[in-house]
């Protein structure tokens, strides 16, 4: 199954999938709203003004796996992002990414090994996967990579669309 064919739904429930971002550089990133990594909405933020004109998204995938940091409602994860983050790129509906209720997206990027060869479970909210504009898996980030960082830029930089 390519990754444009995963049926998703927005934070506001409107059915959709990657395809919607076919032709885009995607990061693709599982976050919550009340942990110790929350600001890296900032960052991600900054990488969305930075290169959404070029051909990129980050996609956002709330999670409540990890210590139960993402507990609100569809309407509370909107409200926080944009008041507190002024988010302004796409938000998928609240996932799991671990376990046996693993999303089959998470099913498929999970496979992708990080930069120490390691694949398998997501380790913590914000870990990151950027996918190429032909929808394959370019690279994985662990939560603690800084959305800013010259390790993703540098490959946004080479991902985005020609």
């Amino acid at each position: 199954m390519s990754l444009y064919d995963i049926p998703l739904r927005t934070l506001s429930g409107a059915e959709t999938s990657l395809s919607a971002y076919k032709g885009k550089a995607v990061l693709v990133v599982n976050v919550a709203s009340k942990c110790g990594l929350t600001p890296q909405y900032e960052g991600l933020e900054n990488l969305q003004k930075r290169y959404a004109s070029r051909g990129f998204t980050v996609l956002g995938v709330p999670c409540n796996q990890f210590g139960g940091q993402e507990p609100g409602t569809a309407e509370e994860i909107e409200t926080f992002c944009s008041t507190t983050y002024g988010v302004t790129f796409p938000m998928l509906d609240k996932l799991e990414v671990n376990g046996d209720n693993r999303h089959p997206l998470y099913s498929e990027l999970t496979q992708t090994p990080d930069a120490e060869g390691n694949s398998g479970d997501v380790q913590w909210n914000f870990e990151k996967f950027l996918l190429t504009p032909e929808g394959t898996v370019a690279a994985r980030f662990r939560p603690q990579t800084l959305p800013e960082s010259d390790e993703i830029t540098g490959l946004i930089e080479t991902t985005l669309p020609a």
